[in-house]
């Protein structure tokens, strides 16, 4: 089983980009074979800052390898390094009704919020369906706000197969429902967006200015608290076993602690998760090189299956001769 995920190189990564999708992607690696790659081709629709992008695709690396992602046991690479994906990008194309595209939910929101739109951002979802079409990925892990765009892959797969053949696998989406949204600070979904995050690798000022701001209510210190709807408390579930959860609510409910002794001892087990991770971190910051010979030989092993896949669709369509 062939499983694929793509990456933004967003920058700061936070507690929800790693709960929502990070944690399942490196434990997949002992499911099937993964292809993991940083999406610098899908950046470019936001990203207009040549050193920006490239700061922060060397970061992304850094952060998945600190985290776990394995390149004896995936494939890692850097999209950008592996170009079949924009031949396969523009033949699928020529596949894509636009009355497709123009139900994308994620092109809605952005031109609802009045964000500037361009070709790439309409097109993302063809790019993304080459991504996942070049590489036969049988499965795909997503949040729930990507599930649309592979449902678009299947129905364009689906209308390339009915013109040449069975040449392209129908991909299934993976979507992992108890943590597909993180809550964030404000008990809103926590997004960089939303101003509502915890950084993973940050300063621990920052962290600790981020936790000690989760929203709360105003109970006294003197009287018990409800932790079924409480911030501190949905967030504390990521990190606790149930006979600390369990030891939370008992604290909950007997008077004399304010909900910031509930943030000390959550930013205790946020630290205490991360630091091996930050520590290897750091490792990797101070080794450029390495890093970048993994994302090279990355792309080595990937562009083999790229290109004999391109060779397959070329001779389909009709472009070898």
């Amino acid at each position: 089983m062939r499983i694929l995920s793509g990456i933004q190189p967003s920058g700061i990564i936070h507690i929800g980009n790693y709960f929502g999708m990070i944690k399942k992607m490196i434990e997949s690696q002992d499911d099937g074979e993964l292809f993991a790659f940083i999406a610098s081709y899908h950046a470019l629709t936001s990203v207009k800052d040549s050193e920006f992008l490239k700061r922060n695709t060397f970061e992304a690396a850094v952060n998945f390898l600190a985290l776990g992602m394995d390149p004896q046991k995936s494939t890692f690479w850097v999209q950008s390094d592996v170009p079949e994906v924009l031949e396969l990008y523009w033949i699928l194309s020529n596949h894509t009704p636009m009355g497709l595209l123009e139900r994308a939910h994620s092109y809605k929101d952005k031109t609802a919020r009045g964000l500037p739109t361009n070709h790439g951002l309409f097109s993302y979802p063809v790019l993304m369906a080459a991504d996942i079409l070049l590489f036969d990925s049988n499965i795909v892990p997503v949040g729930k706000d990507q599930i649309q765009h592979v449902e678009m892959t299947r129905d364009i797969a689906q209308s390339f197969n009915n013109h040449y053949g069975e040449i392209l696998v129908i991909p299934e989406a993976k979507v992992d429902n108890e943590v597909a949204t993180v809550p964030g600070t404000d008990g809103a979904k926590m997004s960089k967006s939303y101003g509502n995050t915890i950084d993973m690798f940050g300063a621990p000022k920052v962290i600790k200015k981020q936790v000690m701001g989760i929203v709360t209510d105003s109970t006294d210190l003197n009287e018990p608290k409800e932790w079924e709807n409480c911030n501190i408390y949905a967030i504390s579930k990521l990190f606790m076993s149930n006979d600390e959860l369990l030891d939370l609510q008992k604290r909950y409910a007997t008077p004399g602690e304010g909900y910031g002794h509930f943030k000390l001892t959550l930013l205790d087990k946020i630290n205490s998760y991360f630091e091996p991770y930050g520590q290897k971190r750091e490792e990797l910051l101070n080794n450029p090189e390495m890093v970048k010979d993994i994302l090279s030989d990355g792309a080595k092993k990937a562009r083999v299956i790229a290109s004999e896949k391109m060779r397959v669709i070329k001779d389909a369509v009709g472009l070898s001769y």
